[in-house]
Order: C-alpha cells, then structure tokens, then sequence
C-alpha cells in the first residue's frame, strides 16, 4: 500500500533556524529520503517552499477567488512530504517516527486512497 509522510511544521520556524541549522535539518531530511530509496519504500519527496509564495484558489460556485500568501491565520504549513510504496500502516507509522522531521514538526501519516467510497459506487 501507499501512505504519505506529510511534514506539517509551524508557519515561519525556518525563519528561526541559522543558515546552518537550516543546512542540519535539510541534510538530516536528505539522508532520510536516501534510506528510504536504498530500502526500495520511497516512491517520490519534496520540500516546499513557503507560505510566502504560496496561492490559494477556489471556484465555489460563481465566486472565483484567488488569495495571495502569506496567509496570516496560518499556523502551520505542509513543508514537504515522502510518499512511500509497497509498506503496511505500521510501518509507516514506524518510518514516521524514524523521520528527523517529528523532532521539530509533526509528521502525519496518510494512506493514498480514492477521495469517495467505492463501496457506494
């Protein structure tokens, strides 16, 4: 099965870090995707850039809307994210533990699933 390694930090805590700090974490994020890839569970990872530049839009009906970042309310952001194939739950919730990640930020764990019941279908 598929599960996602979603990195959900607070908004602006790598503003916080040194330029080496900063460094520290990305190289510890690095060497966890290269174990991940060396053990055959890393389908894809990326790190995502800010809420500075970051868009939201939405088409609800007859209101499109387009809204700029940075985006004040927010409190927290997706950083990034490891998708993992051919694991079970546990072991993604083990490999979620294992990430230098959950020692500054949370890392949720979320199985790769249609966005509707298929039973209903």
């Amino acid at each position: 099965m598929s599960y996602m390694l979603l990195i959900v930090e607070p908004n602006g805590q790598r503003a916080t870090r040194t330029e080496a700090q900063g460094r520290e974490a990305y190289a510890q994020m690095q060497a966890f995707g290269e174990s991940l890839r060396a053990q055959g569970k890393l389908a894809a990872v990326a790190s995502l850039a800010g809420l500075g530049d970051a868009v939201r839009v939405s088409e609800a009906p007859g209101v499109p809307r387009r809204l700029d970042g940075p985006f004040a309310e927010a409190k927290e952001m997706v950083g990034g994210f490891f998708l993992l194939d051919g694991v079970t739950r546990e072991e993604a919730i083990a490999l979620a533990r294992q990430c230098p990640a959950a020692q500054w930020a949370t890392v949720e764990v979320r199985a790769l699933a249609p966005c509707f019941d298929e039973s209903r279908a």
